[in-house]
């Protein structure tokens, strides 16, 4: 194709918008782990008479990318590793940004309700720029204006420095892990504002790892990392200064120019440092002040969200050793019956209200188990320690299942009956308090003379909101014959559903009412016999509730129809299946947790 002077070959504009829509779609996938929308279509020009008669500029056509998340709000896949990914992180991870802001002429990101868009435009007339701050040329004087780079100068002293801010606090926000904030902060830097930076993170004590080093040359870049890993910034003391003069490193891969200018700018959020943040720039001429003001706001930035980054690590972390703590490290082994086990909390960084267990008992007995705590966090983690600790206590003193679901009520009834106990005594001092200040008011005493009440001791129990739990307990005994005998009761749970080989399924249990509402109730169970190639299916709502529009998957028996499906497979490969169908019915993620177990008769 014969491309007209000053303008871009089709094919090089096919090419550019092929590798834009790659990185800005592993962005979005391998990073996030979400599903992606792409959209390319072309931009008419504006003509000039008009752009002249508005008052605004004239835009050149261009090709328009956008990648549109529909799951803003989803966690990475795997937030404990950087872009989800496994194995070591290394530079070469998350350049993509990079890549697209070399090529397009412009990109960022918008945000709308339940979507998050990254857009690239690439110029068709060949006015696409590597950079907002190109550098200066050889045949540039020092002191003289310095052409496309003294115009962005302008741009950024003007309505860029904001538009640069605000895409920076959108692409940071709600970033789960510090390695992606250090990567996205020098994908923003350079070339927008430097020609290189590195990122140092502090650690445990006066250590400090470089995360991240790049250079507007890729080409410089692997000099660039050897001269900076050999020279660690020295940390500035507090009171921290903004973004600093430093003497320029040596090195030919550091070297902007004859007299290239180095900043040193310290990281802090909260008064405490997170890490440091070094650039470089082209020229000789000092850095204006307005530049050095947008550095210090970007840095602050870059700063919470690396301490948010952390904030979170260590929330999932103690989630992840609390949620191995509730649940049991392996479940036992029944002789005779095979199972099949899935377990997926809908978020990673909070211990789930699901749990289930299988343990063996005297007697031949092994006991099941699989509840629900109304909620999740930590009060929904208080309900579960105390839960599955009791039944199996219960189970394994000899107790049947119903008067093991009784005895588990009456335990959640006296500790909410404590909590709401200290509560209205709580409410009642506070009460005798508030009409002491009235009489002292109408009396003309000073508030200061007034003696205080005598608090109870509620600690924890303070704003404590009772919690009801759904609960499928059971217990099975193998039979000399092959088989089991399968005793089970539902507490305001889904029903267990039984499977024939046949591919009839019926529940296998009768619906009661939640554990931890009534005292009064008494909880009864189900006997039958679980015969070779029978399979017991058990799970939670997180299953039967699974929503698609105005739809739930146990709509219409669903889940019993989808069971039927699976005769003739065994225990895993029905756990799979129904775990695949809970992903399939949405495309959306599921927002609960999942738990489901499968027994069958060998």
């Amino acid at each position: 194709m014969v491309c007209p002077p000053g303008r871009h070959s089709m094919d090089l504009i096919a090419d550019d918008a092929a590798l834009i829509i790659d990185e800005l779609v592993t962005n979005a996938v391998v990073h996030a782990g979400t599903t992606v929308e792409v959209r390319c279509r072309l931009t008419e020009p504006i003509p000039a008479a008009w752009a002249a008669a508005q008052g605004a500029e004239e835009e050149p056509p261009a090709l328009l990318v956008e990648v549109s998340d529909h799951h803003p709000s989803r966690a990475p896949a795997d937030p404990g590793t950087p872009y989800g990914r496994s194995g070591p992180y290394t530079a070469e991870y998350g350049r993509g940004l990079q890549i697209v802001a070399s090529l397009a002429e412009r990109w960022g990101v918008t945000y709308r309700t339940g979507l998050k868009t990254v857009w690239a435009r690439v110029a068709l007339d060949g006015t696409g720029t590597a950079g907002l701050l190109p550098a200066r040329t050889d045949e540039e004087e020092p002191g003289a204006a310095r052409g496309s780079s003294a115009r962005a100068e302008t741009e950024w002293r003007g309505h860029g420095a904001l538009s640069f801010l605000a895409e920076t606090s959108d692409l940071l926000a709600g970033q789960l892990d510090e390695e992606l904030v250090a990567a996205l902060a020098g994908q923003l830097l350079v070339p927008r504002l430097a020609e290189w930076c590195g990122v140092w993170l502090d650690g445990p004590g006066a250590s400090a790892r470089l995360a991240g080093v790049w250079h507007a040359d890729e080409g410089r870049l692997g000099a660039l990392r050897t001269l900076l890993e050999k020279q660690v910034p020295r940390p500035a003391e507090p009171p921290y200064p903004g973004p600093v003069e430093i003497p320029a490193l040596g090195g030919d891969a550091a070297d902007t120019g004859p007299d290239g200018v180095t900043l040193s700018c310290r990281l802090v959020t909260n008064g405490r440092p997170v890490g440091t943040l070094l650039l470089g720039r082209p020229g000789k001429a000092p850095v204006p002040d307005e530049i050095v003001e947008l550095i210090e706001d970007f840095a602050r930035r870059v700063a919470l969200a690396i301490g948010a980054a952390r904030r979170y690590t260590r929330q999932a972390t103690i989630s992840r050793v609390l949620q191995r703590g509730l649940l049991p490290s392996q479940v036992a082994r029944i002789p005779g019956v095979a199972s099949g086990l899935v377990y997926e909390p809908s978020d990673e960084g909070l211990a789930g209200g699901d749990f289930y267990d299988v343990f063996h008992c005297p007697g031949d007995r092994w006991c099941f188990m699989l509840g629900d705590v109304q909620g999740s966090g930590p009060e929904a983690a208080v309900v579960t320690g105390l839960a599955r600790p009791w039944l199996r206590l219960l189970g394994r003193e000899g107790f049947r299942v119903g008067e093991v679901m009784d005895r588990l009520n009456r335990l959640l009834l006296d500790d909410a009956t404590e909590a709401a106990e200290a509560a209205s005594a709580m409410a009642a001092a506070s009460a005798a308090e508030t009409m002491a200040a009235g009489e002292a008011m109408a009396a003309g005493l000073p508030l200061t003379d007034l003696p205080l009440p005598e608090l109870p001791a509620v600690g924890a129990s303070e704003g404590y909101h009772p919690r009801f739990l759904s609960l499928l307990f059971g217990d099975l005994v193998p039979l000399p014959g092959g088989g089991a005998r399968c005793t089970v009761a539902s507490a305001g749970h889904p029903l267990p559903l039984l499977l024939r080989p046949d591919g009839s399924v019926r529940p296998a249990a009768e619906p009661q009412l939640l554990l931890g509402i009534a005292e009064a109730t008494r909880y009864e169970s189900q006997t039958f016999d679980l015969e070779p190639g029978d399979t017991l299916l058990c799970v939670t709502d997180g299953v039967t509730e699974r929503r698609s529009g105005g739809r739930m998957l146990d709509d219409g028996d669903g889940l019993a129809r989808a069971l039927a499906g699976c005769a003739g497979l065994s225990a895993d490969r029905v756990a799979e299946r129904v775990r695949r169908l809970v992903h399939e019915f949405d495309a959306a993620p599921p927002d609960d947790d999942l738990a489901l177990l499968v027994f069958q008769a060998e």
